[in-house]
Formats: structure tokens, sequence, C-alpha cells
């Protein structure tokens, strides 16, 4: 990339669920002589297409991002699986850096890494998907003085992410699918704005996501000891208040938004009841096998007992299937809200 004026020549994308539509949509409307590098992330698994479904469907050539390769204009990079894809000195970093919103690749790594590198030449896009990856990105490609663009969360499949952005940044544009190629058409044609200083702490972040520095020193300065435990590694959370966006950082670099906090929680009790329901009817199933080998040995009275236990088990497994039952009608498709937790407190459910 030359070192001349600049127009808005990065332009960062993120989608997750819901968003694979809305992104051959976005690249089959863009012409083929955009002059700017669109670098896309979507949570994916670990095999990948990704690139090549979308190759298929845009005008400009679409290949899975290589560590170390320069940017150029007029190409579309795609992370690919287990790697952030990141930006620094005209160059892709890959890296198999901490997790983020237990994801990776993850948008929120890309988006600060843009706007650590390039500032003002930004363009932040958040595409449909689930929970809220994407919305601290955003905000620090605008306090570095990129551009933000999200899509109308009543024209997204999945609308949770557009929504949090829309919640907590000042977004330059929000629009349909539709238009979407065209705004960001003009957008890219447009010069670029001032670029702002770069915070400490959106350097620090990126740096964390690029494994180039580690240590609780530095992570100590993005907020303060939390009363939780991280997720991923249950090591101790430092609670960081974006504007408005609150979101949680553990020593070895785990991030976490505070949805991304309870859902992984929710998750987390999910599991434990599945268990805790399948330990109870084993018992009940071994304590049922036991009383008929002792009924049959004439051992009446220590049948009765095992029956007897038997039924309690029985009885402790329905209950859990029951809580079970609440949990998977508590989550609400679209806002992923889960009461499960009011419903065991015995609070009333707050679905909206």
């Amino acid at each position: 990339m030359n070192a001349g004026p600049h127009n808005h020549d990065i332009v960062v994308i993120g989608a997750s669920a819901g968003g694979l539509e809305a992104a051959r949509e976005l690249l089959r409307v863009l012409p083929g002589s955009v002059r700017a590098a669109l670098f896309v992330v979507m949570h994916v698994g670990t095999r990948s297409y990704l690139a090549e479904i979308l190759d298929k469907a845009s005008a400009l050539p679409v290949k899975s991002a290589v560590n170390g390769e320069p940017i150029e204009v007029g190409r579309v990079y795609v992370a690919p699986p287990e790697r952030h894809l990141l930006l620094h000195d005209r160059h892709i970093l890959l890296r198999r850096g901490p997790r983020e919103n237990m994801a990776r690749p993850a948008i929120d790594p890309l988006f600060r890494s843009a706007a650590a590198s390039f500032g003002g030449r930004v363009i932040g896009v958040v595409l449909s998907g689930a929970l809220n990856d994407g919305s601290a990105g955003l905000l620090a490609i605008k306090r570095c003085g990129g551009l933000t663009v999200v899509q109308d969360p009543e024209d997204a499949l999945v609308s949770q992410m557009p929504r949090s952005a829309l919640k907590y940044v000042d977004v330059d544009c929000c629009v349909s699918m539709p238009r979407m190629g065209e705004v960001l058409r003009r957008l890219v044609a447009q010069p670029a704005g001032k670029t702002s200083e770069c915070p400490i702490d959106v350097r620090l972040e990126a740096a964390i996501a690029a494994q180039e520095l580690g240590g609780m020193a530095e992570q100590d300065r993005l907020g303060e000891p939390a009363p939780f435990s991280c997720p991923e590694c249950q090591g101790t959370l430092w609670e960081i208040d974006d504007p408005g966006l609150l979101r949680y950082r553990c020593r070895v670099g785990h991030a976490f938004t505070a949805e991304a906090v309870l859902e992984a929680r929710n998750e987390e009790v999910d599991g434990l009841l599945w268990k805790l329901m399948r330990s109870h009817e084993e018992r009940s199933a071994l304590a049922w096998r036991t009383a008929a080998r002792e009924r049959a040995a004439d051992n009446h009275s220590f049948a009765d007992r095992l029956e007897t236990r038997a039924q309690e088990y029985a009885r402790d497994a329905e209950l859990v299937r029951r809580l079970l039952m609440d949990h998977n009608h508590a989550v609400d498709p679209q806002s992923g809200e889960n009461n499960v937790g009011a419903r065991i407190a015995g609070e009333p459910s707050k679905r909206r």
C-alpha cells in the first residue's frame, strides 16, 4: 500500500450467526474496482470453506489470509479457523491468541488492530450475529477516527450483534443489506479523516491478541479486579468499562463482554444439570437392579429400602429434568437471554 493520501481503504467486516448470506450479498454488490482492502472475520469451526464460498459471489478476489503477507487493495482476506486475523504495519498477522467472547477468530481483535494501525482510514462493519462481538471493536475504531457501519437489525437474520453495536456505539451508518454495498462504495471513495491518537488501552488489547505481551502488570492497567472467574481458564477477571460497554479480561488474555460471561455461565449450568440428571438416573437404575437381586435372594427388607432409594433418585432426576426444560424455555432465540437462575431462585422470568 502506498504512503500517499488515503481514502477509507481498510474495511473490516465482522459477522456471526446468520452472517454468511449477509457477507455474500455485500461482496456481490461491491464493484471489482473498489479501492480498498477488505478483511472478514466470521465465527467458524475448526474447518472452513468461507473464502471459497465468498469468492464465488464476489467481484473482488477472496482468499484465506496468510501470516506475514502484505496488504493489497482490491482484495478480500478471510480469517482462517483458530487464528485471530490482525493488521500491523501494512501486513497481516495470524495469531493463536487468547479467545475473545469464546471465539477465535474473533471480531474485536481485528477491529482493534485495524484501528491501532490505520486509524481514520478504517471502516468497521458489523453484520448479523448473536451476542455482541464487534461492539468493543467498533468503539475502538471510532476512538481512532474511523467510520462505523452496522446492518439494520430489522434486516439481520440474527439481530443481537447489530443491536448491541447500535446500543453502545454512535455509528455512522445503519443500513439494510440491499443498500450496504452502495454505502460502502461511497464511504471508501471519501478521503480518510483525521486519525485520532490511538488510546493506550486499544494498543494494549491489540498487543494481547497478537501475543506481543503478557503478564499481569500491563493488563492491570485495563481495569479493576472483578469478583468473577474466567469461563475459559478460571483465572481472575479484570473489569473494563468501555464507554457504556462492560467487559472483562483475565490475566492470560481471554476477553468477554458481560453478556458473553453470562452465556458461558449458562452453558456451564446447562452442562452441570445434564450430568446431575444422568447421575440420578444411573443411581436409580442401579438401586432397582440391586433390589431385584436382593429380593431374589429373599432379602426383602433390604430390597424394600433399595426400592425406596431408587424411587427417590428417580424423583431427583425428574426435578432436574424439569429445571432443564425451564432452562431451555427461558432462552430467547433472538436475545439469548436466559432466566434459569431466576427460576431456580423463585424469581419471575424477565423475558421480553
